[in-house]
């Protein structure tokens, strides 16, 4: 499924980047250094927006017309492509089975305390996509 929404992009000269918004997305916002990346992670939030609600069971929510996207002064409007169904591919919240190898200590030490290697693996990734993702603009 393919989609598109209307963006407002904003250059952020003093602080060298363009941030990124989605009106019909609340709360989607992004932002890159250059008008390139800026499209790229809008489009990056854009997709991951409208994939948490269909996941959710929701329907994507209904693109405004261009033309009635008014963008504060210094702003303009350009249009958004989500590729919904490449964009769950990768990042769907449906489980994807991976094996591991870990030293037989270690297994040991786990398997004592009763640990889910797939929770602490799931746990330690999500942290680690959190600390890089909470870059902002400036």
């Amino acid at each position: 499924m393919k989609l598109t929404y209307p963006a407002i992009f904003y250059n952020h000269e003093s602080e060298g980047c363009y941030t990124v918004e989605v009106p019909d997305l609340p709360g989607c916002t992004s932002w890159g250094e250059t008008l390139a990346e800026a499209i790229l992670m809008g489009v990056d939030a854009a997709s991951g927006w409208v994939l948490d609600e269909l996941e959710d069971g929701k329907a994507a929510p209904k693109a405004s017309p261009i033309g009635d996207i008014r963008p504060e002064e210094g702003g303009f409007v350009s249009m958004l492509v989500l590729d919904m169904d490449s964009y769950a591919e990768k990042y769907s919240k449906k489980s994807v089975r991976k094996s591991l190898t870990i030293p037989a200590w270690l297994n040991t030490f786990a398997e004592e305390r009763h640990i889910s290697y797939s929770k602490v693996l799931q746990d330690s990734l999500t942290e680690m996509y959190q600390r890089e993702n909470q870059a902002v603009c400036g």
